[in-house]
């Protein structure tokens, strides 16, 4: 099986497609303000019927957007991006009768004729063995590190150990993440960890409690916000390692979102949610890979932002991997019922996933 599988478009020979209505759009009277019976898109590819037979693919799509058609071409923006005047599509059917089709089968394989109609097994649990999931990930890795691009969504716990950090840090040096997203809390404890060698006041490679540990996080918070940026903190005091420190030492962003917990924060993270979201945006566009560990919240929200595909310049149809990866199956269970039902889940915790993967991965 090829890394990257085929893309199977519909039958547009098929008659309900063949006969299927030009799409119908309405004007958005305001801005931010979409007209009734609007169609909300999925992360699948969709397309739209302009007349003779002629059906467009949306370039990307995502989850709870709205089409905006201009001339031939159709864009998928958030409602709030909608200005007055645009022409929004409206209708919510998804198999041509008003002109728009879903598209959910293009990169599944063909079903065997022959096989069993019951079966054990069937989803993904802390008992599934996830050596192929592994495989396969590996793999893809490999190939969208040079031809795709990597976007990694994080949460603390891949800092609170040394080998699990040490293992991201090697990810990114390597060139096998192309943008980071996560929250206060990863920049800051892994900042600590470059300055104390502790998480949350814990040693990251004993996990014994320090003295007065539990100040520390508090304290590098400080001294960034003291020196107005993370850049100027870790040439400053000389921080040699980490996460952080390897996205900007190789040029890879990274997007800081907010939240109500947040100490300090750190100077570089977005306090605006609808900032901070159009930032991510900007990585969901281009993803082609995407790995969410440890982090429920800010995995499910990347996954309502990423198209199941995209569309390469010379026309081609891939798909975007979205790996998530957690301790329970409830992380991944609320991702696919948000409507990423493509996402592969690994459960495990991070350290093991991070060591594995770069053991795999290293060269």
């Amino acid at each position: 099986m090829p890394i990257i599988p085929g893309y199977t478009p519909p039958d547009f020979t098929a008659p309900h497609l063949v006969n299927a209505p030009v799409v119908t759009v309405e004007v958005a009277s305001a801005d931010g303000v979409v007209p009734r019976k609007f169609h909300g898109t999925s992360n699948h590819p969709e397309y739209v019927h302009l007349g003779d037979g002629h059906w467009v693919l949306a370039p990307e799509s995502r989850m709870d957007a709205v089409m905006v058609l201009d001339g031939i071409s159709v864009d998928v923006v958030e409602a709030r991006r909608v200005r007055k005047g645009d022409q929004v599509v409206v209708g919510r059917t998804e198999h041509g009768e008003e002109g728009i089709y879903v598209h959910v089968e293009g990169f599944q394989p063909p079903s065997k004729e022959n096989a069993d109609k019951f079966t054990f097994r069937t989803r993904g649990t802390r008992e599934t063995p996830f050596s192929r999931h592994y495989d396969n990930l590996y793999d893809v890795l490999r190939h969208d590190r040079d031809h795709g691009h990597i976007v990694w969504v994080l949460g603390p716990a891949v800092a609170f150990d040394k080998d699990s950090r040490d293992a991201m840090q090697g990810l990114v040096e390597n060139g096998y993440c192309h943008g980071l997203l996560a929250g206060n809390a990863l920049a800051t404890h892994d900042l600590e960890a470059a300055f104390f060698q502790t998480g949350l006041g814990q040693d990251i490679y004993s996990q014994t409690l320090q003295p007065l540990g539990h100040y520390n996080h508090l304290d590098i918070i400080n001294e960034v916000r003291s020196r107005g940026s993370i850049s100027k903190t870790i040439e400053e005091l000389n921080l040699k390692d980490g996460i952080i420190y390897a996205c900007e030492k190789h040029d890879v962003p990274y997007v800081l979102a907010g939240s109500i917990r947040d100490d300090g924060p750190l100077p570089e993270v977005i306090s605006d949610v609808y900032k901070a979201q159009d930032a991510m945006r900007e990585h969901a566009r281009k993803a082609t890979t995407v790995v969410a560990l440890a982090t429920q919240l800010h995995s499910i929200a990347f996954g309502n932002m990423v198209p199941s595909y995209r569309v390469a310049e010379d026309g081609n149809v891939r798909p975007v991997f979205f790996y998530i990866v957690d301790m329970s199956e409830f992380s991944a269970d609320k991702l696919a019922n948000r409507g990423s039902a493509q996402a592969v889940a690994i459960l495990t915790n991070a350290q093991d996933f991070m060591v594995n993967l770069w053991n795999n991965l290293k060269e």
